[in-house]
């Protein structure tokens, strides 16, 4: 029995892992590596029983090396009010978030305005911090704005699924936006999946606090980056 341990401590970790070891590697849930498969960002090849299979070097890659740091908005030349303009326009040239805002009263929408304003200030901020610290605190305020959103769509009976699909299609053109931001400062192909991997984890933690906030209303708890 101890040889058959030790051979299986030696025993060459598989090239090819599923999309649940894929998530737990590199820190980001399956939905986020489905959508970055689907968008053509991450390569993976569909068995014939319909599963994604991820290769492992390819994972591992998105894992930051510690070489150096992330960078911030700033030293990339950009700045939060240039890049909520440039997400705001895109936002306006696209599919309405859902009928459901359109519906709502000037006092209503105002009231969903706020908290969407401290998020995408969160967002910004996290981007932008010049240490984990900064980020954190940034982030604090995002999170229990997200929160709230989602008790005020509760409380006017926005069905969760919907609200959900809101969230995402908020967040698209964000992301597209970094991507520009990516390209237009020649980032090589490190430093981009840093910065959509550090944006894609802040979003996924704001989805949580949204959820979280939509069933009791509560401050969201502290959830692991």
């Amino acid at each position: 029995m101890p040889e058959d341990r030790t051979k299986a401590a030696k025993r060459p970790q598989r090239a090819w892992l599923t999309i649940q070891e894929a998530s737990d590697l590199v820190g980001v849930s399956p939905a986020t590596l489905r959508r970055w498969n689907e968008a053509g960002d991450l390569e993976a090849f569909v068995t014939p029983g319909g599963h994604r299979r991820f290769s492992r070097s390819t994972i591992m890659a998105l894992l930051p090396t510690g070489a150096k740091p992330r960078r911030r908005l700033h030293d990339l030349g950009e700045t939060p009010e240039h890049v909520v303009k440039q997400y705001r326009r895109e936002l306006a040239d696209r599919t309405p978030p859902g009928d459901w805002v359109r519906g709502l009263g000037e006092a209503d929408r105002e009231a969903f305005r706020e908290p969407g304003r401290r998020i995408l200030a969160g967002v910004l901020g996290c981007l932008d911090a010049a240490s984990p610290e900064e980020s954190e605190a940034a982030l604090a305020g995002a999170l229990q704005a997200s929160a709230r959103y989602g008790a005020l769509s509760r409380d006017h009976d926005i069905q969760v699924d919907l609200l959900t699909d809101t969230f995402l299609r908020f967040r698209l053109p964000f992301l597209h936006e970094l991507g520009r931001i990516a390209r237009r400062r020649r980032l090589n192909a490190d430093e981009a999946m840093d910065l959509l991997l550090a944006a894609s984890r802040i979003f996924d933690r704001l989805l949580l606090a949204l959820i979280e906030g939509y069933g009791d209303g509560a401050t969201p708890r502290a959830v692991e980056a």
